[in-house]
């Protein structure tokens, strides 16, 4: 079984990918959060470190773009080929409202015309390898028979299903029989995704999915960064590579970000889902997430770590 390692904005960028590499062992695959393409045909600061292959040595890392336009597309395909990537993930399933409402991500399975003359316009001019993270649908999972019509028309190297419509968000259960029938119709190699969030619930899958030999973990790996090791009966979660893991990556945030305020904004978000790895953890979250300071996190982060781990951890959210 291969495991991917799912893009998440603001979280699975470099530092966090080295970091869990290091003190966890490195997934299969780690997919580079999306990627802007604009009318400036240059990427941002932040985009030029994530992917400069001094930042990605020893992992084995694809990039994702997120765009509906062809040309701006054909541009970073080429430059991230320059980089020495071999192959590109196309982003047809983020469903937040400000990326929908501009016709990208899960937003251009709308419009199956369009998404048609993209694919065709970038899967003939690109060299490299394309692959697909994409939605079942906007609001029905019906409507992924259509959507599947166009992907099978293209040479992919891989679709990833994320078994959930646009509307889901990531609420309520993924769709498992949708998920099962474009199985039997995808030409492509294809790559499940959706609620993994423990050993138990990837075991549960490979039962009911004996064929699917590729999976992407996103939250419950983020909740869990020991996850892929617990998955393939290899490892034990201990308190000592945990430590270890978010000391790493706080310092390295502190020395590269400027400030205390994107430091903490960057804390913040990694609690909100690791604080499932320990008992008794909302109240020292809230307190985590009050913190104005460094010194104020440092200790709430301190009395986090005093928690025992929690049996059988597995993501939660808390609002």
């Amino acid at each position: 079984m291969q495991l991917s390692f799912a893009p998440l904005e603001g979280i699975t960028n470099y530092a966090f990918r080295q970091s869990h590499a290091k003190w966890f062992g490195a997934a299969d695959r780690y997919f580079i959060p999306f990627l802007v393409p604009n009318q400036t045909y240059k990427f941002t600061s932040r985009e030029k470190k994530d992917i400069a292959p001094k930042n990605n040595q020893g992992l084995c890392v694809v990039p994702q773009l997120l765009t509906n336009h062809a040309e701006q597309c054909l541009w970073a395909m080429e430059r991230l080929q320059e980089l020495g990537y071999s192959e590109v993930n196309l982003n047809f399933g983020c469903p937040s409202g400000t990326v929908v409402v501009k016709r990208k991500g899960s937003g251009f399975l709308a419009d199956l015309d369009t998404l048609d003359r993209f694919l065709d316009t970038v899967c003939t001019g690109f060299s490299g390898k394309v692959s697909i993270k994409t939605r079942l649908g906007i609001e029905d999972a019906q409507e992924f028979a259509g959507i599947l019509e166009v992907y099978n028309r293209y040479p992919l190297s891989e679709l990833i299903i994320h078994a959930r419509v646009q509307k889901d968000l990531y609420q309520g259960a993924v769709d498992h029989k949708a998920f099962s029938q474009a199985l039997s119709t995808c030409k492509h190699p294809v790559c499940y995704n959706g609620d993994l969030f423990t050993s138990e619930h990837f075991k549960k899958f490979c039962e009911t999915f004996p064929q699917v030999e590729r999976v992407m973990l996103g939250r419950g790996w983020i909740a869990n960064p020991d996850l892929g090791n617990q998955i393939r009966g290899k490892d034990v979660l201990d308190l000592a590579r945990i430590r270890g893991f978010h000391d790493e990556l706080y310092a390295t945030y502190r020395e590269n970000l400027s400030g205390e305020t994107p430091v903490l904004f960057k804390m913040k978000e990694l609690w909100h889902y690791q604080h499932c790895l320990f008992e008794n953890s909302e109240k020292i979250l809230k307190k985590i997430r009050k913190s104005k300071h460094l010194m104020e996190y440092e200790a709430a982060a301190q009395e986090m770590f005093r928690h025992p781990l929690m049996p059988n951890a597995g993501y939660r959210v808390v609002r």
